[in-house]
């Protein structure tokens, strides 16, 4: 589930992350006469039933595999059940697919698509530039630092070096103002917990500080570099570090050279789980920024320590000051001018505005609107170069506006064609920003941006063993349920006619205010080369159109998001492109709900299912990890009415004995700790159990590996080839001599 913690919020931290290609399939159906033929009728592991039952408002549900939620504690009686219950469901899957043709030729292919040099967007910091690059196949991506980004780059942090197997991943990184430390933070096989660590640039060693147990936190250093601000919680019981449901945080200052131990606590809500919060400096250095959202609500409360006022080592003096505090908008800082903050908000405005705000005169009366609302959703500002660089969506495609510090546009960004856009980060003294721009055929490229004459130079653009121009993308609209107007990106070969029977696979996440615009996927290509179709739709509940397009795929209303997407799939038959048989649909932790609830609410319209790491239990999801800030988008079963909503769709209860659902592989990785597998495991036994047809009911589980962030090449190369050469058997897809059975 991608939570964004309230400290990602404030726009104040550089960060360096590596990424990887999402989700993506690709096909094949006659099996060669040599190839083995996977068994008429599976035979599944036994699962065990237990008695165990649940009441909510007075209604009686059962839980038969509620034993499959154990976590590996040193007392735990269930816990080697659990363990032997992943190994055979482990064997059953791989020896299944170890039958499918064309598994080899998927990735090999897949490995020569993956096997291309790749950039992060550059960030700059105290006259140094950072970014990362892979080479290709590396398990891992590996940062660099230059003071020329046309000079030799010297390598700041190698973590394919740190275990053998690559699960060891950068997971976040910040260098100070003053030029002399870098901190990042890494992670262990998926894991959301992080250990930060401070590098001394001048001698490229690590200090002895190790800050542990940080999570959804980055590292905000102070302008001396000194100290930063970073999030850390309790340290769980022994075994409990996958599943516990976290205790509310403690925003923390780190000085450098001191033992985590002697940190100074800022702030912190003991007892209040029911709050997420984090902090930052402002780049000027004269405040500490503080967001904090609460359970089930959307909105967020902002407020600030002044710096100018207090010794920021001295806890008794850190006074803080509430600036919005009724949890009846989104704020997210940008920067300030003295006493003066610019916010973007939804206040009023649900596709967002920019706005000055005194802190003196914080009263919404006295607000200073300065980019209104428009037409279309605002997803991002950053100040640079004493300019307001804006980020749009125009119909889930990137636009880019460009404004002074009153709010006079200046000019738009030439972005290099309909796709997305990321970056332009910096600081209001920078002089240059630097973004990327890429689509689902084209991993495009990382430009350097002038603010001052808005010219736009390349710094790298990638070579992929594959011609874009082969293929083609196109917008259309649809008709939801309720006759609202969906968005869907389709892509495929050019000259392809829809003829009703191309495999097609459809991909969704609708939820948490997050938008899908078109990105690049190695994957993908392999699905477009062997004949498939690539159908992305945008979904309610996501960001596209800004607060009621989100909210309209909450709570009561989530049923919008997944009836958007029946429609999609049912618009791609009625459209001719393709037919039930051969349509797929997949999506991954929200996206993995979105599956879910569409195969077990219309399983006849699909011809295979792919939900990887989902929320599958709705009644359970809150106690489990982070799943209590879920809420806000999925609603509570304390609530009758959302209870009722939510035993409506939940996956695990909503599978029917008898029925026949399609051919499914269920993707997880054991070490979830952000949408504990557990979800993924009882599903799976449910379904299993409930399969009224030689289908099979799969599910794959990532030794070592969590809910995605951080996985190594090599592991999402393999696994992709296991989602296609499954889909290429049950959609029946030919691959035209593309690919050599073994």
């Amino acid at each position: 589930m991608r939570r964004v913690s309230a400290a990602h919020t404030i726009s104040l931290l550089t960060a360096l992350a590596s990424s990887a290609a999402a989700f993506a399939a690709g096909p094949d159906t006659a099996a060669p006469a040599a190839a083995q033929q996977p068994p008429a009728l599976i035979v599944y592991p036994k699962t065990e039933r237990v008695e165990h039952a649940d009441t909510y408002h007075g209604t009686v549900v059962q839980d038969p595999f509620a034993w499959l939620e154990e976590a590996d504690t040193p007392d735990s009686t269930v816990w080697p059940k659990v363990e032997a219950w992943i190994t055979e469901q482990n064997k059953l899957t791989f020896s299944y697919l170890e039958t499918l043709p064309y598994r080899d030729s998927i990735r090999s292919r897949l490995t020569e698509l993956w096997d291309y040099e790749r950039f992060s967007t550059p960030s700059q910091e105290a006259g140094r530039y950072y970014y990362s690059r892979n080479t290709g196949l590396q398990k891992q991506s590996v940062v660099y630092m230059t003071k020329k980004l046309d000079g030799e780059a010297e390598v700041l942090l190698d973590p394919n070096k740190l275990t053998e197997d690559g699960t060891a991943a950068l997971g976040g990184a910040s260098p100070s103002p003053c030029g002399r430390y870098w901190a990042y933070a890494i992670s262990d096989a998926g894991s959301d917990w992080r250990t930060w660590h401070i590098r001394d640039l001048a001698t490229g060693k690590d200090l002895p500080d190790e800050i542990r147990w940080s999570k959804f936190s980055g590292a905000s250093w102070s302008k001396d570099g000194s100290n930063f601000i970073y999030n850390r919680y309790k340290e769980p019981a022994a075994g409990e570090s996958l599943k516990a449901s976290d205790e509310a945080p403690q925003v923390c200052i780190h000085r450098v050279g001191n033992p985590q131990g002697e940190d100074t606590v800022i702030f912190e809500m003991p007892g209040q789980k029911e709050w997420s919060y984090g902090a930052g400096y402002t780049d000027s250095g004269q405040f500490i920024l503080m967001s904090l959202s609460k359970v089930g609500n959307v909105n967020d409360n902002v407020s600030y320590i002044d710096l100018r006022k207090a010794d920021p080592h001295a806890r008794g003096q850190l006074k803080l000051t509430p600036l919005f505090d009724t949890l009846d908008a989104q704020y997210s800082f940008i920067d300030h001018d003295g006493d003066t903050f610019w916010f973007v908000t939804d206040d009023g405005s649900p596709r967002k505005k920019v706005v000055a705000v005194n802190i003196n005169h914080p009263a919404k009366a006295d607000w200073v609107t300065l980019i209104p609302e428009s037409k279309d959703a605002i997803t991002s500002v950053s100040c640079v170069a004493d300019h307001l660089i804006v980020q749009y969506l125009q119909d889930a495609k990137s636009a880019v506006k460009v404004f002074d510090l009153h709010g006079k546009h200046v000019r738009d960004v030439d972005l290099p064609g309909i796709g997305s856009a990321g970056g332009f980060g910096g600081k209001r003294t920078d002089k240059e920003t630097f973004y990327s721009f890429t689509s689902y055929t084209n991993p495009g490229a990382s430009y350097r941006y002038d603010v001052a004459s808005g010219q736009s130079t390349l710094f790298k653009s990638p070579k992929v063993k594959f011609n874009p121009d082969d293929y083609t993308t196109k917008q259309v609209f649809y008709n939801s349920k309720d006759g609202t107007k969906v968005p869907m990106f389709i892509t495929h070969r050019k000259g392809m006619t829809p003829s009703g029977d191309a495999p097609t696979l459809l991909y969704g996440y609708g939820g948490f205010n997050i938008p899908l615009t078109p990105s690049f996927s190695p994957a993908v290509l392999g699905w477009l080369e062997m004949g498939g179709i690539y159908a992305v739709p945008n979904l309610r509940g996501g960001g596209e159109y800004g607060r009621d397009w989100h909210l309209a795929g909450t709570k009561l209303t989530k049923q919008n998001v997944f009836d958007d997407f029946i429609g999609a799939a049912e618009h791609l038959v009625k459209a001719g492109y393709t037919n039930p048989r051969k349509l797929a649909i997949q999506g991954g932790s929200n996206g993995g709900l979105l599956v879910g609830a569409c195969m077990t609410q219309r399983p006849e319209l699909f011809g295979a299912c792919l939900p990887a790491v989902g929320v599958m239990d709705m009644l359970k999801f809150h106690t489990w990890t982070v799943g209590r800030f879920w809420t806000a988008d999925y609603g509570s079963v304390e609530d009758a009415d959302q209870f009722k909503a939510l035993r409506a769709y939940s996956p695990y209860h909503n599978l029917k004995k008898g029925t026949c659902y399609p051919p499914t592989m269920i993707t997880t990785g054991d070490h979830d700790d952000r949408v504990y597998p557990a979800h993924s495991f009882k599903f799976a036994a449910a379904a299993q159990e409930a399969q009224g047809c030689p289908n099979p009911m799969l599910i794959r589980i990532e030794v070592r590996a969590g809910h995605g962030a951080g996985k190594p090449t090599t592991k999402r190369i393999e696994e992709a080839a296991d989602m296609w050469s499954f889909l290429v058997r049950h959609l029946g897809v030919k691959t035209e001599n593309k690919l050599s059975a073994r």
